[in-house]
């Protein structure tokens, strides 16, 4: 008998309290049909949407880019938090894209460089950590594993809604071997020792043994230590993976860097600087497409004041 972990089938989800997902699954199979800069231009539309409705998110995203951007006028943090939303808008298209589409037309759609960086790691037998961070074009990233090469994992947070976690291990698993639960550090080992390439994403952090406070893009965030430690464990070599939408809206670039050099160090607090660091030479490159909608700066000592207390 599987386990509800196994079951990919959506056909148990005929409850009327499940309908709304349904009528979202139906979206994201249409318009997958359409043009892909037809999809661009309505995300963007539904994303503009989005930033006047959810105001709260509207507040928190500007705080974030005041905070990372303070080179920025008001009026540029508002345009820049205006043309994240309408990234946010086209991530539903990148959603249909990345579970639905055909991978013929994936492949046409994104360029992937770096990859001799990858094909080296994984020479080395000792598996490959994907140093992965929350961009909003993330599935699309996760789509292309498939022709990255063999034994290609994920780690995945389980959602609370039933239908819209197994939508999202379905979509997943059409190009990744195996998805792990975010805090099974065991099977992460374990698919490392069998030289798996696992995308890890460690740019959220919560209050916790694995955590410290370092700075990014100069203001003190709790930030994961846990890459350089799950590197040290297992051997596994350590890739920034990166990945955006194209400023003329005809595709994308996965970028796989190579790696740093002497890391894993002795100080893991040390490594998370450099791989910090990584993170916001590309984010510089297209801001507008990191996701700005989450507290980054939460959960820190009570030394530091709440910036976020006004939303």
């Amino acid at each position: 008998m599987r386990s509800s972990q196994d079951d990919l089938s959506l056909s148990r989800f005929w409850s009327p309290r499940y309908w709304p997902i349904w009528g979202l699954w139906l979206w994201l199979h249409c318009w997958v049909y359409l043009p892909f800069r037809w999809q661009v231009a309505i995300g963007k539309k539904f994303g503009r949407f989005l930033g006047l409705v959810l105001r709260k998110k509207s507040r928190i995203a500007l705080r974030n880019l005041e905070i990372c951007f303070p080179e920025l006028t008001d009026a540029e943090r508002a345009r820049l938090r205006d043309r994240h939303f309408e990234a946010l808008g086209v991530s539903l298209a990148e959603f249909g894209l990345a579970w639905y589409a055909p991978i013929g037309r994936l492949r046409e759609l994104i360029r992937v460089e770096g990859r001799e960086n990858l094909e080296r790691a994984r020479q080395k037998g000792n598996g490959v950590i994907l140093y992965v961070a929350h961009f909003t074009c993330l599935e699309i990233g996760v789509s292309i594993l498939e022709d990255l090469g063999p034994r290609c994992s994920a780690m995945y947070t389980p959602q609370g809604n039933a239908m819209i976690d197994t939508m999202i291990r379905r979509g997943r698993r059409r190009t990744v071997k195996e998805l792990i639960p975010k805090d099974n550090v065991r099977v992460l080992l374990r698919s490392l020792r069998n030289n798996a390439t696992v995308i890890y994403l460690p740019d959220h952090a919560n209050v916790g043994s694995r955590s410290a406070l370092l700075p990014f893009f100069g203001e003190p965030a709790l930030t994961t230590t846990a890459t350089s430690k799950l590197a040290k464990l297992s051997g596994a070599t350590v890739l920034a993976y990166f990945f955006r939408r194209l400023p003329d809206d005809s595709g994308y670039v996965v970028n796989i860097a190579p790696p740093l050099p002497n890391f894993p160090s002795d100080d893991p607090v040390h490594d998370t600087r450099r791989l910090v660091a990584q993170l916001e030479d590309y984010i510089r490159i297209a801001p507008e497409q990191y996701v700005w909608t989450y507290r980054r700066f939460k959960g820190r000592p009570s030394s530091y004041p709440d910036i976020y207390c006004a939303d």
